[in-house]
């Protein structure tokens, strides 16, 4: 998986390979499924969320730039897989799920790897008020029609956010690094996500 779905499709960075090579994608899908973890694919967990493609979690991480001992907010836990990644690249993960039964679930396999610099909530992430603090990445793994202003707003001086954006059937990666003299925003690989549902999101309706 690590060489043929990230090293040869241009995800490059040791640290991110490393950590995907350590961490098993398995234990964060249902067992049912187990035989298809390492697939080049986003697969179903429940809720109808999804585990994202290895290539999109390793291309967000990537991004992320993280070199160990940064402070992390991820939005949308998921199986929790992506906090696993950065928390085993060193980073310190507080990790928001509007689903509490997901929320849950991604406890479990956190848990038997020891991985204890991954910190989880169930709230809105789309909009974080019960937050009073800054983060030095933010990452979001569902699409918004626009980066949350909510977000935006946690982001340290010096700091980097990536959040899918676009409409529901397609967006693509936007980073956002925040400069003493404001933000700065570009693009990066397309993608496809479930949408991100609350105050700063997409309707529950649609």
């Amino acid at each position: 998986m690590v060489e043929r779905q990230l090293f040869e499709q241009g995800v490059k960075d040791p640290r991110v390979l490393e950590a995907m090579e350590r961490v098993p994608r398995h234990a964060f899908v249902p067992e049912d499924i187990w035989y298809r973890a390492y697939e080049p694919t986003a697969l179903e967990i429940g809720d109808g969320q999804t585990i994202s493609q290895p290539f999109m979690v390793g291309s967000m991480s990537a991004a992320l730039e993280i070199m160990g001992g940064e402070s992390v907010l991820e939005i949308g836990t998921g199986s929790g897989y992506q906090a696993a990644i950065l928390a085993w690249m060193g980073a310190n993960v507080v990790t928001i799920e509007r689903i509490a039964s997901l929320a849950l679930e991604a406890a479990r396999p956190l848990r038997e790897l020891g991985l204890s610099n991954v910190y989880q909530l169930v709230g809105d992430g789309s909009a974080p008020h019960f937050l009073h603090c800054a983060f030095d990445r933010i990452v979001v793994t569902a699409a918004a029609p626009k980066i949350p202003a909510a977000l935006m707003q946690r982001l340290t001086v010096g700091g980097r956010l990536v959040c899918p954006t676009g409409d529901p059937s397609m967006q693509r990666l936007e980073i956002i690094d925040r400069t003493p003299d404001g933000y700065e925003s570009h693009t990066g690989t397309a993608c496809r996500f479930v949408p991100l549902l609350g105050e700063e999101g997409f309707s529950p309706k649609g």
